[in-house]
């Protein structure tokens, strides 16, 4: 099954949920049937127990399925964002939270075995996630399907707009070997920034109040999500020579682009493309970011050499002046004849290490950009308190955004958990990405008044144990917690901080 079985809560307390199973290329609605039990005091599940006279809960739900089958694999209407809600804001039927419909990418390794624990401890008590569509993106489960399952999400995603992603690997030639692939495949966030129209990936610090970490106020970065060297051709040639055309839409006389003699033995000739159409909904979506938050916004090439980086700077330049200067002048993030400022990348380079005061945004290019978010991590204490979000948008005009950690499966940590060693991963670059989506799928649906207090408080929560010395061992040293115990400290905490019992 490419698409997880949870799109009810399966582990709701005194409930078992029985689900359908699906094929890999079948829509992931279905219907779900909950069978009610009690729960004991001490011992086993009640339910589980050999009570004479009585069947036992695996024989109650061997005859249920008989006659519930049909049912369970019959479509699920939609579930309506704002229905069944108590004044308080929880689900009437449950007494949850009503989360609204967003898409939850599931991945592996360290960061997989963390998230879910974070379901389990910090999200299913308090949330109705049944209106969530989840998706296996294993490396193994992309090879089963032949990569159907990441289609899928693309279009679950342009649906529903909002999603969730954890980290996922690009297998390298020794990963395909070790899990049994067919093929090593490709990055699937090309795909996703494709499929969701992606405009820019939007990285910003993550900061604690009174912890401190690297930047004292924080720092926006926008990274145009699309173009440069991702997605180039190339080919390994010797000497001659090179010819490079284009031919215009609906004609077909070529333009010469570049002509060069080639005189090495040996060269890798690469071409590809930057999509400049975008760039003026980049500069809106960056501009008025930096102007909500009071933050001075740059933007970065390299023009000065690469003179076909000039038209980026050119429209940021244009969307600034004619929209967003005036109102930087009133409230006085610039001064009155202020004008937005142009950084070179390698100057940008050394400003990320010497303005740790923040209070500042850049936006580059795709590679530039991937460049640059890696020092701004590594400046801010490390990827886990740097958010990535990708913004696309749909045919018609609605934003769609996917929301992620910008770091990876942390392969060396779990290879330690896998020994039996301890490990103390700090969750909070993925929790802010989960936070994120949860806040945009009650944007697009419905519900931010009910959703948005339980992310504020999970999100109080977390920093309030980082700065009483509660925190994982990246922050609080070799006194902090495992990632077991970081869990469980949240757990027991978060109801205090929901108001919950």
């Amino acid at each position: 099954q490419h698409c997880l079985p949870r799109l009810c809560d399966a582990r709701l307390h005194g409930h078992v949920c029985l689900t359908v199973p699906i094929s890999p290329t079948t829509k992931t609605d279905r219907t779900t049937t909950h069978v009610a039990r009690h729960r004991p005091t001490a011992g086993p599940i009640a339910g589980d127990q050999n009570v004479p006279g009585k069947p036992n809960m695996m024989q109650k739900l061997l005859s249920l399925t008989t006659t519930r089958l049909l049912a369970c694999a019959a479509p699920r209407a939609r579930a309506v964002a704002g229905t069944g809600f108590t004044s308080r804001g929880y689900a009437a039927s449950s007494g949850k939270i009503k989360a609204a419909p967003m898409v939850y990418v599931s991945g592996e390794e360290m960061t997989r075995y963390t998230m879910e624990l974070i379901l389990d401890r910090w999200v299913r008590p308090h949330v109705d996630t049944s209106a969530w569509e989840f998706f296996d993106l294993r490396a193994k489960n992309r090879d089963d399907t032949q990569d159907q399952v990441l289609r899928d999400v693309i279009d679950a995603g342009t649906r529903l707009k909002a999603i969730f992603k954890e980290p996922t690997i690009t297998p390298t030639s020794d990963q395909v070997t070790r899990l049994g692939l067919t093929k090593a495949w490709g990055s699937p966030n090309g795909a996703m920034r494709r499929g969701w129209n992606g405009i820019t990936i939007s990285r910003d610090t993550i900061h604690i109040d009174g912890v401190e970490l690297g930047y004292k106020k924080p720092v926006f970065f926008e990274r145009h999500a699309v173009g440069g060297e991702y997605s180039a051709g190339y080919k390994i040639v010797g000497r001659g020579k090179l010819l490079t055309t284009f031919v215009p839409e609906g004609t077909t006389t070529p333009i010469v682009v570049d002509d060069r003699e080639i005189v090495d033995d040996l060269n890798a000739v690469v071409t590809y493309h930057n999509p400049l159409d975008n760039v003026t909904h980049l500069a809106r979506i960056f501009f008025q970011r930096c102007l909500d938050a009071n933050i001075t916004p740059y933007v970065v090439t390299k023009k000065t050499v690469f003179k076909w980086q000039e038209p980026f700077w050119n429209t940021m330049k244009s969307v600034f002046d004619a929209e967003f200067k005036s109102r930087f002048r009133e409230k006085k993030i610039i001064k009155q004849d202020g004008e937005l400022v142009h950084l070179l990348s390698d100057a940008a380079t050394m400003k990320l290490v010497v303005w740790t005061d923040g209070g500042f945004g850049m936006a580059a290019h795709n590679y530039d950009g991937d460049v640059l978010t890696d020092e701004l991590a590594q400046v801010h204490m490390s990827p886990g308190f740097i958010t990535s979000n990708l913004v696309g948008v749909d045919s018609d005009g609605t934003l769609i955004k996917e929301f992620e950690a910008s770091h990876g499966t942390v392969t060396d940590m779990d290879e330690s958990r896998l020994r039996g060693e301890e490990t103390s991963l700090n969750p909070l670059g993925m929790v802010e990405g989960l936070i994120g989506a949860m806040n945009h799928a009650s944007e697009v649906h419905g519900g931010s008044e009910l959703v948005t207090p339980y992310t504020n408080g999970l999100r109080a929560t977390i920093h309030k144990l980082f700065r009483e010395g509660r925190g994982t061992k990246d922050l609080c040293g070799a006194g902090g917690l495992t990632t077991e115990q970081f869990i469980d400290a949240v757990a027991e905490t978060l109801p205090e901080a929901l108001g919950s019992k």
